[in-house]
């Protein structure tokens, strides 16, 4: 089952930047909620909540000061100052419970390919999948077994089997994982060709 977690939150005013500015030299961050038929909400959550948060998906019980009953969210989008080291914004998404809802989840390639015995080297193309799913059924991510893969072994999206009940939305003929021809042996065989052109 998908994690849980809390966060406090206390309520933004749109448009006062002189506010943003105040909250955020004590360490707070502005957040965006919005969802499907809910009605937005703006507000602040401390930077240690973003920074402890767990790995994988997870869903949010926001407890918006002065609100009855805490948002339940989904992490949607971080934004980053310019330097790509600070947190200035936070997306998050609202949802339903048994309502469907698209969601990018994590993937985990497990397992020790077969093909690296022999020097081959194992390529991850995708890491993250689209999926659809009711929210309390969303995987906190996708394992891959790819310990049968051998030197020239391609996974693609129609190998993985989703949890029950999640669909995968992903072009079946995706790349998730290879496992890539010896490095050496490839340079070996270019050194190989290019001295047959020379001669």
């Amino acid at each position: 089952m998908i994690q849980r977690i809390e966060w406090e939150a206390i309520p933004r005013t749109v448009g006062k930047k002189s506010e943003v500015k105040q909250y955020r030299k004590k360490g707070y961050i502005p957040v965006e909620v919005y969802g499907k038929g809910r009605e937005n909400a703006h507000a602040y959550i401390y930077w240690k909540n973003l920074a402890d948060r767990p790995k994988g998906m997870f869903l949010i019980d926001l407890k918006i000061e002065g609100e009855k009953e805490p948002r339940v969210c989904i992490l949607k989008d971080i934004q980053y100052n310019y330097l790509g080291d600070t947190p200035i914004h936070v997306d998050l998404y609202e949802v339903t419970f048994g309502v469907e809802l698209d969601v990018d989840v994590p993937v985990e390639l497990v397992g020790r390919p077969k093909g690296l015995e022999v020097g081959g080297v194992l390529e991850q193309h995708l890491h993250t999948i689209t999926i659809r799913t009711v929210p309390r059924k969303i995987p906190e991510k996708i394992e891959v077994d790819v310990s049968n893969l051998d030197v020239g072994d391609v996974l693609h999206v129609r190998d993985i089997t989703p949890p029950e009940d999640v669909k995968i939305l992903e072009n079946p003929e995706e790349v998730v994982a290879v496992v890539l021809e010896p490095e050496v042996e490839a340079v070996a065989e270019e050194e190989t060709g290019e001295e047959e052109a020379t001669e």
